[in-house]
């Protein structure tokens, strides 16, 4: 098995474990904006580990190239800065995390645009 699905496992069981926590922890003591940016790295925290775990599983399966892994890496990595810099701002954390959110997006974007060439290249 490759090393992305247990990255992508502990990711998304970190995704549920922050959620969980901060709805317990934190919803009662941060404002309404606070809690609404830290939902939202939780969401995309998520839906790109998922998305990991697919992208390995597609790989795995022949339907699509290596390239699919690629982009699952990518897209953890924009878990530890899209969403590890929402959290960090959500808590209250300098304002210059704000910086690495962007940074973040972006590798949730190529992630994105290299699975894509990882299914056409596959079919081409």
């Amino acid at each position: 098995m490759h090393p992305l699905v247990a990255a992508a496992a502990g990711s998304g069981f970190l995704a549920v474990a922050l959620g969980a926590f901060g709805a317990h922890a934190f919803a009662a003591r941060w404002p309404a904006d606070r809690m609404a940016a830290y939902r939202s790295g939780v969401q995309y925290h998520m839906f790109h580990s998922l998305a990991a775990l697919g992208a390995a599983t597609l790989e795995a399966s022949g339907a699509a190239s290596g390239l699919a892994l690629g982009a699952g890496w990518l897209w953890l990595g924009g878990v530890a800065l899209f969403s590890g810099s929402v959290y960090g701002l959500a808590a209250g954390g300098p304002r210059r995390l704000g910086a690495v959110t962007p940074v973040g997006g972006l590798c949730f974007l190529a992630g994105w645009a290299l699975l894509a060439l990882a299914v056409v290249g596959r079919r081409g």
